[in-house]
């Protein structure tokens, strides 16, 4: 077994569709970014690709390839899901929170894990969302991003 963690960033921004978990959440602001921005399902891969020790989500997808630009995130989990079968693991379960003042994320949740489930191939109780926010205080309390970080156990496969 191995164990990966990831966290990603991004700023809150006017005129950008706010997704998260593969879901899209009505709200004023979207996150800033090459791809969708997607902070969960970006910390999610990160923590994948770190616990086989693949990288990070930069090297396989660089922000300044255009073939990455407003890319689905969930459709380069997919990639990173096939990356890790290549290399002989598969995930076991995901434990995953997104740091975020506003906007209210509770009715998204089962959404979202359901999305990820199906992406990543797990049953839907090996995949974890949860949703905090730090009380307004630093960037994500005064509404200026969204953060999240994952946690991400992987199994080899039998040889």
């Amino acid at each position: 077994m191995r164990i990966g963690i990831g966290y990603d960033v991004h700023v809150l921004t006017e005129n950008r569709r706010l997704v998260l978990g593969g879901v899209e959440i009505p709200y004023e602001k979207g996150l800033l970014g090459n791809s969708d921005a997607d902070v969960l399902v970006h910390a999610i891969m990160d923590a994948m690709l770190g616990a086989a020790a693949l990288g990070d989500l930069g090297h396989h997808f660089p922000d300044d390839d255009e073939t990455y630009k407003d890319a689905d995130s969930i459709e380069l989990l997919y990639i990173v899901c096939s990356l890790l079968q290549m290399n002989g693991y598969h995930v076991h379960n995901i434990d995953s929170v997104v740091i975020a003042q506003r906007p209210k994320l509770a009715p998204y949740v089962q959404q979202m894990r359901q999305i990820i489930a199906d992406a990543v191939q797990l049953d839907l109780d090996r995949v974890s969302v949860k949703a905090t926010t730090e009380e307004h205080l630093g960037f994500t309390g005064r509404g200026e991003g969204i953060a999240a970080q994952a946690v991400v156990l992987l199994e080899e496969d039998d040889k």
